[in-house]
């Protein structure tokens, strides 16, 4: 029984750790505008932390926690900055987990992430651009292609990026059940 009691401690307290640090990571970013890629990045690997031991429960706290905490740490201001994590990104290492544990086939479980990848990317425009790209670092005739065509770039060009994408994030999360094995033992 103490075992069982102590790997529910030890669940519970790297999940909050995990949290704490995507919640570090995430502001930071977000607060700073320059550094929102790498936020995502960090926070996305932080939350990998749980995953590595297989709780899959205290991830999901630990997700929900990142998201509401950094909302009240400042990422109100910049609410549409944190949309995309909360639709997608803090999700995915999540999702990758239970498709390995379930034995999921890799080509229906691409298909429907490379789905809900590109419904959050048509969201991020609608919502963060207000369905209109724009400025004035390319000619407008480049803005008016882009935004005549968005959804079929969205589509093709959005998926075929998810797919690199979704090969990094299993590497990320196998590189950090190496470390979190190492660091245990």
């Amino acid at each position: 029984m103490p075992k069982n009691n102590n790997n529910k401690s030890f669940e519970i307290a790297l999940s909050g750790i995990s949290c704490a640090l995507a919640v570090i990571f995430l502001s930071l970013g977000i607060l700073s505008g320059v550094l929102l890629a790498t936020g995502y990045c960090l926070g996305i690997v932080a939350l990998m932390l749980p995953l590595s031991k297989k709780f899959y429960f205290g991830d999901f706290f630990a997700y929900l926690g990142t998201c509401v905490l950094t909302f009240i740490l400042g990422a109100a201001a910049k609410f549409w900055d944190l949309v995309p994590f909360i639709m997608f990104f803090g999700m995915h290492p999540l999702v990758n987990s239970l498709q390995v544990k379930f034995k999921i086939n890799k080509i229906l479980a691409f298909i429907v992430k490379a789905a809900w990848f590109d419904a959050t990317l048509v969201v991020g425009y609608l919502l963060v651009f207000g369905g209109l790209l724009g400025g004035s670092f390319l000619p407008a005739e480049v803005y008016d292609f882009i935004n005549s065509n968005i959804y079929i770039l969205i589509f093709t060009v959005g998926t075929a990026i998810f797919f690199v994408y979704d090969i990094i994030i299993f590497r990320c999360q196998a590189a950090v059940n190496y470390l979190m094995y190492r660091i245990r033992k």
